[in-house]
């Protein structure tokens, strides 16, 4: 592993810290996180903004750790109160909270700016600490800044601007009291092709050049159709897109459909169900 792999473990075994694990596709951010978590003498806890995210770090949702509503938050003395008087957390997740000493928050590129304050405002609260950010836990965020932004809806934006400057996890009021220590994995292990290295540095900075484009373009052949026997996995832009590919080719295999009853208990988006619905 690089130099800078090495400097982020070190900060984080032993020291408090906030850290900001960051780096392109493929330097190292998930084998960190997975080695962090095995190797780590701290009491751990290892949150992500999604369920596919969460399933891919090894820990849950931040939703569902941190018992957050789905709603916005507003850090004023009222909302913090208001947040804090609608949880019904159980005894052994506060005591989780109180033992906690690491808390690491995968995709953070994913989290919202009123959802990192929410954070803050439970961990003061239970920890008994309310004047020290992330009630004194030690938080290492891991994510790339140049994927995935986080989501809101219009009416959501509208009432956040208000309050940030911006829905990013450093627009937060948190992050304004925390000094941050960035670190940035720069060594590529995922490919060893250099020039392709280098198309999709520039694809990630969107700075492509005219070159590089037409290396692109050399491989696309667009009368291409594959067979029905391949297991091409298509990428699409919307999930609407990727929704209307998945059903033509769910009507394509033979048999009888089954369907099953879920039962969910409590309130959750339904673009957030594991299932179509």
């Amino acid at each position: 592993m690089s130099d800078y792999y090495q400097l982020a473990k070190e900060f984080a075994t032993h020291t408090n810290e906030v850290l900001f694990i960051t780096g392109k596709a493929g330097t190292g951010k998930t084998t960190f996180l997975r080695k962090l978590k095995a190797e780590s003498m701290k009491q751990i806890a290892v949150v992500a903004p999604t369920g596919i995210a969460a399933i891919n770090a090894g820990g849950t949702t931040i939703h569902s750790f941190f018992q957050l509503p789905f709603s916005p938050f507003f850090p004023t003395p009222i909302g913090k109160k208001e947040l804090i008087g609608k949880m019904k957390m159980q005894g052994a997740r506060q005591q989780i909270l109180r033992e906690l000493e690491l808390l690491v928050i995968d995709e953070i590129s994913m989290v919202r700016a009123d959802v990192l304050d929410a954070i803050d405002t439970v961990l003061r609260h239970y920890r008994r600490r309310d004047n020290t950010p992330f009630g004194g836990v030690q938080v290492v965020f891991i994510g790339d800044m140049y994927q995935l932004s986080p989501v809101a809806r219009r009416d959501e934006l509208q009432l956040l601007r208000s309050f940030y400057d911006g829905v990013h996890f450093f627009n937060s009021h948190v992050m304004q009291q925390v000094p941050l220590v960035y670190i940035e994995l720069d060594k590529v292990f995922r490919q060893t092709n250099a020039d392709f290295i280098h198309i999709l540095d520039e694809v990630r900075r969107n700075q492509l050049s005219p070159q590089s484009a037409a290396k692109l373009h050399s491989t696309y052949n667009p009368t291409f159709v594959p067979d029905d026997s391949d297991t091409y996995v298509t990428l699409t832009t919307h999930n609407n897109k990727a929704d209307v590919i998945n059903s033509a080719e769910l009507k394509k295999i033979e048999g009888k459909s089954h369907w099953f009853t879920a039962n969910i208990t409590g309130s959750f988006p339904t673009g957030s169900y594991p299932v179509e619905t």
